[in-house]
């Protein structure tokens, strides 16, 4: 079991989500968060409002899946976000140790669904 975290921009959530739901991957936590990475202190452009300064908004993502279906994931996020300029944001891989799914106490992969 993995957890997949990405920090897309936030205009290209909804073309990740449309990638995401090609790949049958359906679970994801989504968080509006602030950061910057080496755009920092450039002048960005969202929703027509131009802002300057060290942090940026941008969109995380969470998402449990089994082994199969991590390249996919990946994959679908990267479909979804790039633009080829910098900004376009990381994928994290972690290692999940455990997934409780608290409805029917299921453990593990079972549990992610």
């Amino acid at each position: 079991m993995k957890l997949i975290i990405a920090i897309i921009q936030p205009e290209k959530l909804e073309s990740v989500k449309e990638e995401l739901y090609r790949a049958e991957v359906n679970l994801i936590t989504v968080s509006e968060v602030m950061g910057h990475g080496r755009q920092k202190g450039v002048a960005e452009i969202y929703r027509g409002v131009k802002e300057m300064g060290n942090l940026l908004r941008k969109i995380r993502l969470e998402i449990a899946v089994n082994e199969d279906f991590v390249e996919p994931t990946v994959k679908a996020i990267v479909r979804g976000s790039k633009t080829g300029e910098t900004g376009d944001g990381k994928i994290f891989i972690l290692d999940l140790k455990e997934c409780v799914r608290i409805r029917t106490e299921e453990r593990g992969p079972v549990a992610i669904g």
